[in-house]
């Protein structure tokens, strides 16, 4: 079989346009390619096992993005941390207070709908403004009593499509003290960021007063990766400890404080800003960070061709090395530190 041949190409293509889609569209020759690498299976010599997991893993990623599209103009937080943490543990309690201060500023939270610190980021927002991503396993088969029965809460039978959902919708990520699973979360969140796969949002650690989970934690970063050199200096910038829910709340905010969002944009990054910068201030971090410039320098302009989305925003724009992520998350703090910068044109 041959999913290139006329015949085949000609009843795909039918079949995007019998569901409503055009397959001359850019989105409707992916849903093609989608339908050919299906067709491909047949004579991969793959098993039956192998064919379920596919199924079901595309059908968890197809309903959830569903779900979240319908809330796609609202900022979102994810939250991680313990579910066997009691409710009346001061990281409980920070947990709520922080997820609460969140929701007063606009935002939803996405925990793992579990109880615990994940049952506290709920109650913060209350179900209206939560998403709960719950996992089946042999002991957590239920959502905690705040997102159970929502229509946000999404079931998910692989770790793998949860993870994905938890970072592709993040616009920030607060992690709570928690054993292997919070560790391979946090982790996880880390590299996505370090190495570009994911974009780059605010990571912040917290807990209740008096804790050292995050100092204990810290220490073992620094002394067995920094000093080892399996991290870069640079790579410490990725997250940050609050001292407080209400100081976690700040570090968020503070990072859209000027910066909105950022694409790729052909070989060109571009960084979406709520205002435009002076032209001393671009000078500061064409010279600050000119490492990250691979070639020309960093220039600020309207949206780039091929952009569609945000239009109305400003941007700095450079062909960048694809290198050096944790300085690149430098480079937004020193862009959201600037003064305000009004008046200034594109």
């Amino acid at each position: 079989m041959n999913v290139k041949d006329e015949r085949t190409q000609s009843t795909i293509r039918d079949l995007v346009r019998s569901v409503g889609g055009d397959p001359e569209t850019f989105d409707g020759r992916l849903i093609g390619d989608l339908i050919q690498t299906c067709l491909k299976l047949i004579p991969d010599g793959r098993d039956t096992g192998q064919l379920k997991l596919m199924n079901s893993a595309l059908k968890e990623m197809r309903y959830a993005y569903r779900v979240f599209n319908r809330y796609a103009g609202t900022r979102k937080i994810t939250i991680f941390g313990s579910a066997r943490t009691p409710e009346d543990h001061g990281d409980y309690l920070a947990a709520r207070a922080f997820s609460a201060a969140m929701a007063q500023h606009g935002w939803m939270s996405i925990t793992g709908a579990g109880d615990g610190i994940m049952k506290a980021g709920h109650e913060g927002p209350k179900r209206e403004k939560s998403f709960g991503l719950s996992i089946r396993l042999p002991f957590e088969t239920t959502a905690n009593t705040v997102i159970e029965g929502d229509p946000k809460l999404i079931n998910f039978r692989y770790f793998f499509t949860r993870k994905l959902m938890f970072m592709s919708h993040a616009d920030a990520v607060a992690v709570f003290p928690g054993g292997f699973g919070t560790q391979d979360e946090l982790f996880e969140s880390l590299v996505l960021v370090q190495t570009g796969r994911s974009n780059i949002v605010p990571i912040v650690l917290l807990e209740g007063a008096g804790g050292v989970y995050w100092r204990h934690w810290n220490t073992y970063l620094r002394k067995n990766l920094l000093d080892n050199g399996w991290i870069d200096p640079e790579d410490i910038d990725i997250y940050s400890i609050a001292s407080s829910p209400a100081d976690a709340v700040e570090r968020v905010l503070r990072f859209y404080r000027v910066y909105h969002s950022s694409r790729y944009v052909g070989e060109r990054f571009a960084l979406r800003l709520l205002r435009p910068l002076r032209p001393e201030q671009i000078e500061q971090l064409n010279d600050e960070f000119a490492v990250l410039v691979k070639e020309g320098f960093i220039e600020q302009s309207g949206p780039l061709e091929g952009e569609d989305d945000h239009l109305e925003l400003p941007r700095l724009s450079f062909v960048h090395t694809r290198h050096h992520f944790g300085l690149l998350r430098r480079l937004i703090d020193r862009i959201n530190g600037f003064d305000d910068a009004a008046g200034a044109r594109v």
